[in-house]
């Protein structure tokens, strides 16, 4: 996907995540993020939404100004629908105003902050969309190919230099001597590759034998990567080899669950 076509997910995903919190009771409990109500999901949402407005619209290559000016969405939730939405729409036309080699910050270290930051607004709206669904007992629904893309997302993101550099709890669960993780989508083409050394997690796109492959449907995998459904309730997926690294993986996944 490109970054068009990431924006243009974003839009839709975001209307549907807004439709689902649409009047909803703002103290419920949010049983994925257990420390969040869904005032705090939406709010969440929709002003990562809006600071990544600034970043790319701005061409800010230091984020200082874009936290100090971070929003705080609506506290009644009749308002919600159309904060989120208005949201998401200045996202992707701050995105249509550059390049995709526009210089802006890039929190992962990779220096590609246009392409980053699309594609990281996708995965935002993929995996809040099922907090939001647990929260309002909505059954949750993603199509395969915006699936794959928010679980590229998750793992790349997860994997980069900037986030091993600044989760020092994170790294010394993930340091390893080579044990490997296979991760393949069956109902759109995706399969990643990771590999836990000394100093890093290595990320490849390829197919190849792993100490465990977990192979499924692109959404049922996106949910238990970012600990959004239990392993246990995930009857599509197929765990080959070394469940526990796989358990131990799932374990320390633990980036915006609280």
């Amino acid at each position: 996907m490109d970054t068009s076509a990431y924006l243009n997910a974003v839009v839709e995903q975001t209307n549907t995540f807004a439709d689902w919190v649409d009047g909803k009771d703002a103290s419920a409990p949010v049983p994925t993020c257990p420390k969040w109500t869904l005032l705090d999901l939406v709010d969440h949402v929709g002003a990562t939404q809006r600071m990544v407005t600034m970043l790319v619209g701005e061409r800010m290559t230091d984020p200082s100004q874009a936290f100090a000016r971070q929003a705080k969405g609506p506290t009644d939730s009749a308002e919600w629908r159309a904060w989120l939405i208005a949201g998401a729409a200045e996202a992707k036309q701050a995105f249509e105003s550059v390049s995709e080699d526009t210089p802006v910050w890039d929190p992962s270290g990779a220096e590609a902050g246009v392409q980053f930051w699309s594609r990281r607004l996708l995965g935002e709206a993929c995996v809040h969309s099922a907090d939001a669904a647990a929260a309002t007992g909505t059954p949750y629904k993603l199509a395969p190919e915006p699936a794959v893309a928010a679980i590229e997302d998750w793992l790349d993101t997860m994997t980069s230099a900037g986030y091993w550099e600044n989760r020092p709890d994170f790294a010394e669960a993930m340091r390893g001597d080579g044990q490997t993780l296979h991760f393949h989508t069956t109902d759109a083409p995706g399969e990643w590759l990771a590999r836990r050394e000394p100093d890093k997690v290595v990320l490849e796109r390829t197919h190849t034998k792993a100490d465990v492959a977990v192979r499924g449907p692109g959404a049922e995998l996106l949910l238990v990567l970012t600990r959004r459904g239990p392993l246990s309730e995930a009857a599509n997926l197929e765990v080959l080899g070394d469940r526990a690294l796989f358990e131990h993986w799932i374990e320390h996944m633990d980036w915006v669950t609280d």
